[in-house]
């Protein structure tokens, strides 16, 4: 078993086809070192290096991850890079020499096939010789290697050389061996093989019959190889495409046209449907065999299908590797026009790639000019000539280059001075003195003149003197540049010191110091600490009780608790305090609060209270908040009520924090107050209390812990308030509490009921799954139907079934489980997958998740590693290593590739149990410490950046980020972190630092996210900046790497921020100025409309639906209008969307008459119009609740199905 890194699977799977399976080499076969000597140097490796090999080969494991997604193939450039980053870490594993050695076949189309096999031969010898491990799985891929570049071997010295290097062959091994056989026509060798395959019960695979297909062809003996396909049905396996490819190989490679076609038929007749890779196959053998006269007929079956162009790319670039570029270009020019290299709206050029590996294969120059002329004259390609004059002159073939420009002079196009230069570059660095000259007569033939710039810095560089020169170009006079003075400017570095502006806040940075320290280090460094302590006592400087807490226990667990002194007799020392101000006739107020608040820190409500009542008239609401709290805490109801009364009669103007009331509403609920935390509800609404993200958690709880002890009234009587005075938004969190209440009651009417309330009033389904276990485990079919339909028709049918699919699971029903998930169409959604697998393993269920595991093996993209590895997972939480151990082996039985991180997995299982890992196990990629800080770093600026908008200190992030910068080499912001600075700054509304981060962005040449933009744009649009707007559209205009933005990103945003500036005129006219242009007229505004009725401003509603009639009644632009109905449609203004669409419907009548010539009144805002329709809207929204997942595109398509469904009821 091999394995290859998790970031190629899409490239392990493109490879593990059989016409594209990856070179390598086998000189050396037989030098396999020995693994401890591997392993010794191996180990030896630092930190540092691993780290740098691992950055290197993630970064060339995308690349080329990326190449053959896109196009297929890998270049020769490219896999080299790889191969010598590699070589020069010097520890190379078994999964980067399989990568490497597979990559040297026929993924590499531009590369001759000897070429090709010894690349594979000199990395197979260099990766041994820096210690690689070869299994069977690397002399398998030298196999195939071997196979697709047809290199002649002797199969019985490649065994011969695995014994000796102690490897034993599979039933892949002799597989491919008999195909090499067959390769060669050797069909008494592979039939030896065959014999051997069954001596071992080794089972006989399609693969082991297509190959012998091809072997009778090239034995001559035709007859057999197609009675092969008859052998096969007899031993009870079916040709598949394979075995009919292989068959139309043999026909192609005879020359036998009419076997061909009879072959096809017989294909088509077996049901056996062949792609069009396939007929590529056979067009390949007709060209190598020289049979060319047949290609036309078989591109003719070519139906084009959705991975054509990519496949066509490689064909023809294999077939100008092999030297049939007439065939080739055939082929390039049954491209379709709609799917070209480089479609653009002005022209296209196509055959790029064809003009410039022609260049690479040196084609002779009246093929290339020709092909240049006939590209040119079909109008397929706009510059040929100076497209192929390009790659020449980046070959450096100057014959080639000189020769098209003499054709391009013919073609009375340009042929200008610097031309040239690339080719006299190559000369002088050359020494050739005497190609320059030569190059110079060929100027002065095609009449170019030689201009200062040319002369000066290309052609008398290459000569030792300006005499020499003046002698060799025959030159008498001329102006130029002798020499030039380099001038070095040595540059300095900068480093940025900056003291942060808030000096009070050091214990945030001193807390994240001791925290990132190790205890030897904080023993080392205790002297500096305890001087850094006293520099802020100096300072009179406060650390925060929570941030003073956390430091103690850190230094606790450090062993120099000594660092940080703890009064012990804190509270006698400040009631001490307390009587000489009290005898001084001074202020007591905030030595009472901090006896009360040092009282409660130790539990001592008791004493607080006394205090209270002795010093009632010097009580701050400071007071108050501490002793309400510890009630809260405490779950001293009455008390609490008291307390908070009595602040109230003080000053009812004083309001308390969030966390406070929301800690008094839930004592009021869990004693039965409701009423009393009803009005806890109601007064922070009248105080305008704000509630975050972290409030609305502790909302959360406390409704929960209401459902726990209360009942489901009281929690919908709590819920409904909460929602009703828009305290926080209806999400399902908030929403699960009042589920929560009617399972613990068993009440799983109740509960479904209240979910679908929930689902009909906020748009949210709380706790579906635990109330479809309960309803499986009752057996009750009824309300399961009930339930089914509604999910199936707000969420979608997909949704339903796994839905359905884990209550079953969940109840032990996994035979049922089985045919929901085995559901004809149904794919893998990952993150459903994950959360129930989440799910088994938080509650140990290991049998619940072994059997989703395994009924999830053929669903459709369903990743089998994560699959596994959440198993393994529960095997570690479990210490189960037997279990481990049978998961590996059922990994091997699914033929599963895993990954490093499940593998490291596993073996970590097996380590600890003390047994044996059946592997290697890939090294961890440890990064250097320095980094390490540089990361931390990063998620402590992001934390502080997230706090200091909470505390309104937005100068805080700069101070952060530049003491870093001074204190950690090498520190930056990273994409993803700067990405989510933009995202957080639009958020804030502060788009000026958003703008200016991105600028700082682009300067070091990053790429900014698409969601980043997207975000920054739409705050630009709700501040109403429309130049903001634009200057940012500038900048995306110029990065190099385009991102896949909607077309109306910036229009729309535009549209808004005029309308935020109360110009309408100039948003209406943005508009329709764009809807005007018949090519803009399936661009959507469904943006702009939902902005402007969720802010229910009627004057701008009024305005746009005006400009959407006038589009639709005046230049037949129906988008704006059917946007605009969706919209309705979505908000539930029905009677609104149904008079958009009587609108709508009259002006499609209105010009379905003026196309007939015919006469018909109808005003477009008359009530006979809309009286007309006797089609209510009823089925559309209920079209949008049966498919809410549906995409917008189909619900455009059913709006318009709807129009001539009412134009219909208007005839």
């Amino acid at each position: 078993m091999y394995f290859i890194d998790p970031k190629l699977r899409s490239y392990r799977m493109f490879l593990s086809s059989s016409s594209t399976h990856l070179c390598s080499s086998l000189f050396v076969l037989g030098c396999v070192r020995n693994y401890a000597v591997a392993r010794e140097q191996k180990d030896e490796a630092s930190s540092g290096v691993q780290s740098k090999q691992a950055q290197q080969f993630d970064s060339a494991l995308s690349k080329l991850d990326n190449s053959v997604r896109r196009t297929g193939r890998i270049t020769k450039t490219m896999l080299l890079r790889v191969f010598h980053d590699i070589c020069r870490t010097g520890y190379p594993s078994g999964n980067q020499a399989l990568l490497l050695l597979r990559s040297c076949g026929s993924l590499l189309p531009e590369v001759p096939p000897v070429d090709r096999t010894e690349l594979a031969h000199h990395i197979w010898t260099k990766l041994q010789e820096l210690g690689s491990q070869y299994d069977v799985s690397h002399y398998n891929a030298i196999l195939k290697v071997y196979l697709q570049n047809e290199f002649k071997f002797s199969p019985t010295d490649f065994l011969a050389k695995m014994e000796a290097a102690n490897i034993l062959p599979n039933r892949v091994t002799y597989q491919r061996l008999i195909a090499a056989y067959c390769q060669n026509g050797d069909i008494e060798g592979a039939s030896t093989i065959l014999g051997f395959m069954k001596s071992k019960d080794l089972p006989i695979t399609e693969a082991v019959f297509n190959a012998l297909v091809t072997g009778h062809a090239r034995a001559g003996d035709i007859d057999s190889s197609k009675n092969i396909l008859t052998v096969m049905r007899n031993a009870g396996i079916e040709p598949g495409a394979d075995t009919y490819v292989s068959l139309l190989t043999a026909f192609a490679e005879k020359g036998d046209i009419d076997g061909v076609k009879k072959a096809l038929e017989e294909a088509e007749n077996a049901d056996c449907s062949l792609m069009d890779r396939d007929i590529m196959q056979v067009i390949f053998a007709l060209a190598k065999a020289g049979h060319q006269q047949y290609v036309p007929e078989m591109v003719e079956r070519l139906r084009h299908e959705r991975s054509y162009i990519p496949d066509a790319m490689n064909l023809c670039l294999s077939l100008i590797t092999h030297g049939q570029e007439d065939v080739a270009f055939q082929v390039l020019k049954n491209f379709p026009t709609l799917q070209m290299d480089n479609a653009s709206a002005e022209s296209y050029n196509l055959g790029n790639f064809f003009l410039r590996h022609c260049v690479n294969m040196n084609t002779a120059l009246d093929k290339v000019a020709n092909y240049c002329r006939d590209l040119q004259q079909s109008n397929l390609h706009t510059s040929p000539f100076n497209f192929t004059l390009l790659c020449a002159l980046e070959a450096k073939n100057i014959g080639l280059s000189c020769g098209l420009m003499k054709q391009m002079k013919e073609q009375n196009l340009p042929v200008r001075p610097h031309f040239f230069w690339p080719l006299l570059i190559q000369l002088v660095k050359d020494n050739n003195t005497t190609g320059v000259v030569e190059l110079v007569k060929t100027m002065e033939e095609l009449g170019v003149a030689i201009d200062t710039p040319t002369l000066s810095n290309y052609i008398l560089p290459a000569f030792g003197s300006l005499e020499e020169a003046r002698q060799a170009l025959k030159v008498t006079h001329a102006s130029f540049l002798t020499r030039w003075q380099m001038k070095c400017i040595p540059k300095t570095n900068a480093v940025c010191v900056c003291l942060c502006p808030h000096p009070e806040r050091g214990g945030y940075f001193l807390y994240s110091l001791i925290d990132s320290m190790t205890e030897a280090e904080v023993q080392v460094q205790k002297d500096k600490l305890r001087e850094y302590f006293k520099q802020l006592q100096a300072l009179n400087i406060t650390i925060p009780v929570n941030i003073y807490r956390g430091i103690r226990n850190l230094l606790d667990s450090y062993n120099v608790p000594e660092l940080i002194k703890v009064t012990e007799d804190k509270v006698e020392t400040l009631e001490n305090k307390l009587a000489e101000l009290k005898a001084e006739n001074k202020s007591i107020d905030l030595t009472l609060k901090q006896i009360i608040q040092a009282l409660c820190a130790e539990e001592n409500l008791q004493r607080a209270l006394e205090l209270k009542q002795q010093h009632e008239e010097h009580m701050t609401a400071g007071g108050y908040a501490i002793l309400i709290n510890h009630c809260c805490r405490n779950d001293n109801a009455e008390e609490a009520l008291n307390l908070k009364r009595e602040m109230s009669r003080k000053d009812s103007s004083v309001a308390l924090d969030a966390s406070k009331y929301i800690a008094l509403m839930k004592v009021f609920a869990n004693s039965g107050k409701v009423e009393e935390a009803v009005d806890i509800l109601k007064e922070m609404k009248e105080k305008d209390v704000m509630l975050n993200d972290t409030h609305t958690t502790m909302l959360f709880h406390a409704l929960s812990s209401a459902a726990a002890k209360g009942g489901p009234t009281i929690i919908r009587r709590l819920q409904d308030t909460v929602f009703a005075l828009g305290l926080a938004k209806p999400s399902a969190n908030l929403c699960s509490p009042l589920i929560t209440a009617y399972l613990d009651s068993n009440d799983l009417s109740g509960a479904l009921d209240a979910a679908l309330e929930c689902q009909k009033r906020y748009n949210h389904l709380p706790r579906i799954h635990d109330i479809l276990v309960g309803l499986v485990q009752q057996g009750d079919t009824e309300l399961l139907q009930k339930a089914m339909d509604v999910v199936s028709q707000e969420r979608g049918e997909m949704t339903m079934l796994y839905d359905l699919f884990f209550a079953f699971l969940q109840t032990g029903r996994y035979r049922e489980a089985r045919k929901i998930i085995e559901t004809p169409g149904l794919r893998a959604r990952p993150g459903r997958l994950h959360w129930y697998a989440e799910k088994c393993i938080a509650h140990n269920q290991m049998e619940t998740l072994e059997h989703m595991v395994d009924m999830t093996a053929k669903l459709f993209e369903c990743d089998r590693d994560e699959m596994y590895s959440y198993m393994l997972r529960l095997c570690k939480e479990t210490n189960n290593w037997k279990k481990a151990d049978a998961l590996w082996t059922k990994m091997q039985e699914e033929n599963i590739i895993p990954r490093e991180r499940t593998l490291r997995l596993l073996a970590d299982i097996l380590r600890s149990n003390g047994q044996e890992v059946p592997f290697e196990v890939p090294e961890v990629n440890l990064k250097e410490k320095n980094m390490h800080e540089v990361t931390l770093c990063i998620y402590f600026v992001l934390a502080i950046f997230d706090v200091s908008f909470r505390m309104n200190e937005k100068n805080l992030v700069p101070s952060v980020c530049c003491s870093a910068g001074s204190h950690i080499p090498g520190f930056k912001m990273s994409d993803t972190a700067t990405n989510l600075l933009i995202v957080t700054q639009s958020k804030k509304d502060l788009v000026t630092d958003a703008v200016q981060t991105l600028k700082s962005m682009l300067q070091v040449n990053h790429v900014p996210s698409q969601l980043a933009i997207t975000r920054l744009v739409q705050a630009l649009g709700r501040k109403g900046d429309v130049s903001g707007i634009e200057d940012v559209q500038k900048l995306m205009k110029g990065l190099s790497t385009p991102l896949n933005f909607s077309s109306m990103l910036f229009i729309n945003n535009i549209a808004l921020a005029h309308i935020k500036n109360d110009d309408l005129d100039s948003a209406v006219e943005l508009l329709e100025t764009l809807y005007t242009n018949p090519d803009n007229h399936s661009a959507s505004m469904s943006f702009v409309f939902r902005k402007i009725l969720e802010n229910g401003n009627d004057k701008v509603l009024d305005k746009f639906s005006v400009m959407a009639e006038r589009l639709a009644n005046h230049f037949a632009c129906y988008r704006p209008a059917s946007d605009l109905f969706l919209q309705l449609l979505d908000m539930d203004k029905v009677e609104d969307a149904k008079f958009m669409l009587a609108v709508s419907v009259c002006v499609c009548v209105l010009h379905s008459c003026k196309a007939d010539s015919q006469t018909i009144l109808l005003t477009s805002r008359s009530d006979d119009t809309s009286s007309l329709f006797k089609y209510e809207l009823k089925e559309l929204v209920l079209f949008r609740s049966l498919y809410g997942s549906v995409t917008r595109l189909l619900l455009l398509s059913f709006a318009q199905t709807v129009f001539f469904f009412s134009l219909k009821l208007l005839n």
